[in-house]
């Protein structure tokens, strides 16, 4: 394996090492590295966004280190008639040459930006370096130099009634004597003048009417600016100030007259929306004061909903009011749709597809109800003392969504501000397998709700009900396991009773550029349990409360999920991921319910390890048959470090090294070795590296990631086996993994 992995650093080597400098005419210079570097090495001063500046950059290394893409483009021919030269340069990237005119550009462009920080005195330096006969780097040196702060700072108001407005609004102001100047604060101030005159019935004012004088003659010497913000008076349709009469003088403040809707299909002049469910969406209020950000939330609230395909708002002023006119075009309310799909499950292979049936506007305000039948077979192979080899699935799901919130207690105007969404769901879903028939019978309602200009999302499961029951059991597997009385068989025999899962929970989830949070809590069984002992249930041979005649589970769950992505250049990302989760059984439950348990391994958790192989931490799997239940656990750490690139044409590639287990919170038999111990943690984390090949469509990813084990726990004791990465074996350590998105 070593001598393979050296094979292919080799002839990337190669490749990156050919005649790139092929295709440079001669007289010219293949453009090598680029470096903005800060020689004073101000604390204000950014390079790693000032390399935005920069109008030449080189040609993309894969992961940073190779210029394969410019390889590839060398290795073709000249003769472009032929396929295989096409191809080549199709796939490669032609050589970027050096363009002195546009370093020069580059020198004034970094020289303004560091104005516009502040640094009024910058200079930018330029030095070329020839490396060999046909390339040139270049190094652009920065000297900023002191920056300059703000001194007097004036606000000249020509509006009297804008000037009382911004006077109350002063502690919001961007601008203070005494901070760095900055012409994107100053702008920025502007923005927000603009917004807050936009909100308050301004329509007509725009972020032009806002000027700045600076002057740095008042403070020679002192390395200070003088400014003053003007706001001015309208101006007429000649450009010339409205100062004819006193009324003139101000900007006019309207409020919205009539507010009316129309429907946008030209065959159908009704439209087919509850009169609640148009003012509820609406935000401009008659009477009210025009506002900006209404209006945008308008445009936002029609958009959500299904049954409306376009929204047209048209103002029109009628002296100092507004006649706001809404047009609304809306969908087909019924679709049915036939999707099929192919199935893979540990090699076994089958088919499924999905008939949904779906009304846009059920009662007239936007409902949308999901209707979906579902079948699945799938051929088993290899499954000893089973006549039957096939494993087939049917289910039938509703779900009905509300595109409000439909909750007591919720004042109104959290109604009309939150983007909120209520869900009623049912599913019955029948499995026959060549071991047991299963069958699930769930009910759900939920919330789910976000809000304008924010970046977290919430969710509320009010009550999700799961009643999971096995009509039958082959004897063959009965005899095997659940009515062996070996303790290994334990969480395999809680696992296929009747067992019901009452479950409520919460989730919250943030992300803003790079970085992404996600969490989620939920528990189960409590108030089951209050009520099976305020009444004097009595308990079972085992010791658990029924329901019905059957035992209901009990658990808290917590889940957090963290990543962050670190862009290194144009074309090279560094994203850093880390996942934690938690869950307990308690009370009337010693086990989690299977559906509840965590696993490791698969193509989003630790790429060494096939799908639910590993763990829980120093567990060794010997019975094959029956390792998807005990290799599960109540509790999941995942560490991932990966390096994606940007490679050619939609292909993208990554390395990544990936950390983690599984382990119990209890000790069972059946899992030794299994349970979580502090002072253990390192010694069994499992760990893994490898590359992955990304396929980017822009509305799907297709993601192809071959890991391979480091470091193993399960053999401790085993040296060669315990460091795979010291002692790699290609076909015990490997993990080929197909997926669809990125795995964090």
């Amino acid at each position: 394996m070593i001598k393979n992995i050296l094979h292919i650093f080799t002839v990337l080597l190669v490749l990156s090492a050919c005649s790139t400098t092929k295709y440079v005419p001669d007289g010219e210079y293949l453009l090598g590295t680029v470096e903005v570097k800060d020689y004073e090495h101000h604390t204000d001063v950014n390079t790693t966004l000032l390399r935005d500046y920069v109008r030449q950059r080189p040609n993309a290394r894969w992961f940073s280190l190779y210029k394969l893409p410019l390889a590839t483009y060398s290795l073709s021919g000249r003769d472009t008639t032929k396929w295989i030269n096409r191809t080549l340069r199709a796939m490669g990237e032609a050589p970027i040459l050096f363009d002195s005119l546009s370093a020069l550009h580059t020198c004034a462009d970094l020289e303004q930006q560091l104005r516009n920080e502040g640094f009024l005195q910058a200079r930018v330096d330029m030095t070329v370096s020839q490396k060999g006969r046909k390339k040139k780097s270049v190094s652009y040196g920065l000297h900023p130099g002191e920056p300059y702060t703000i001194g007097r700072l004036r606000y000249v108001i020509a509006d009297s009634a804008i000037a009382t407005m911004l006077a109350t609004d002063s502690t919001r102001r961007l601008l203070r004597e005494g901070m760095t100047f900055n012409v994107a604060t100053l702008d920025a101030e502007r923005k927000r003048i603009t917004t807050l005159l936009a909100d308050s019935g301004y329509y007509r004012f725009h972020k032009e009417y806002i000027t700045y004088r600076a002057d740095t003659a008042a403070s020679v010497g002192k390395k200070q600016i003088d400014l003053t913000l003007h706001l001015a008076l309208p101006v007429n349709d000649d450009g010339q100030s409205e100062s004819a009469t006193p009324l003139q003088q101000a900007h006019r403040r309207y409020t919205i007259r009539n507010i009316t809707y129309s429907s946008g299909n030209p065959q159908d002049p009704v439209i087919h929306l509850r009169r609640h469910v148009l003012t509820e969406c609406t935000h401009l209020q008659e009477g009210d004061y025009y506002r900006s950000s209404a209006l945008q939330n308008t445009y936002n609230h029609f958009g959500r909903l299904q049954a409306v395909k376009y929204t047209n708002i048209t103002l029109t002023p009628v002296d100092d009011s507004l006649d706001c006119h809404i047009q609304l075009q809306t969908n087909k309310p019924s679709t049915i749709s036939f999707q099929p799909e192919g199935t893979n499950t540990a090699g076994d292979l089958g088919a499924a597809a999905s008939l949904t049936y779906q009304n846009r506007n059920l009662f007239h305000g936007s409902e949308v109800l999901s209707v979906e039948l579902r079948g699945a077979y799938e051929a088993i192979r290899g499954l000893e003392g089973y006549s039957n080899q096939d494993f087939m699935e049917y289910s039938v799901g509703a779900k009905l969504q509300f595109p409000r919130f439909l909750m007591p207690f919720v004042y109104h105007d959290l109604r009309r501000i939150a983007n909120a969404t209520s869900e009623v769901s049912l599913l019955y879903d029948l499995q026959d397998r060549p071991e047991f028939h299963r069958r699930l019978v769930s009910a759900t309602w939920r919330y789910r709700w976000s809000f304008p200009h924010r970046h977290d999302r919430f969710q509320l499961d009010m009550l999700d009900l799961n009643y999971v029951f096995m009509p039958w059991i082959s004897d063959t597997f009965k005899k095997e396991y659940l009515d062996n009385d070996n303790s290994r068989n334990a969480i395999l025999r809680y696992n296929y009773e009747d067992l019901f899962i009452t479950k409520i929970g919460f989730g919250y989830a943030w992300s803003n550029g790079g970085t992404a949070f996600k969490s989620n809590i939920e528990t189960s069984g409590n108030v089951l349990l209050l009520g099976a002992k305020t009444f004097g249930a009595e308990k079972d041979k085992n010791g658990h409360y029924r329901l019905f005649n059957i035992a209901f589970a009990q658990y808290a769950k917590v889940d957090l999920d963290l990543s962050h992505a670190v862009r290194l250049d144009r074309d090279n990302q560094l994203v850093l991921h880390v996942g934690l989760g938690i869950a307990y059984p308690y009370g009337n439950s010693t086990v989690l319910p299977f559906e509840k348990r965590y696993f490791a391994g698969g193509a989003n958790s630790v790429r060494g390890w096939t799908v639910r192989t590993l763990g829980p931490g120093r567990y060794k799997e010997r019975d094959g048959r029956i390792n998807f239940i005990n290799q599960t656990g109540d509790m999941k750490l995942d560490l991932n470090a990966e390096l994606r690139s940007r490679l050619f044409w939609k292909f993208s590639g990554a390395a990544f090294i990936d950390a983690g287990n599984i382990w119990t919170l209890r000790s069972y038999e059946s899992q030794p070795g299994g349970q979580f111990r502090p002072s253990e943690l390192l010694d069994q984390l499992a760990a893994s590296y490898g590359l992955g090949l990304r396929l980017n469509f822009d509305y799907f990813i297709l993601r192809f990631d071959l890991g391979m084990k480091a470091i193993n726990p399960a053999y401790k004791t085993e040296q060669e086996e315990h460091f795979p990465i010291i002692h790699p074996r290609f076909s015990r350590d490997y993990a080929f993994h197909f997926a669809v998105g990125m795995p964090f």
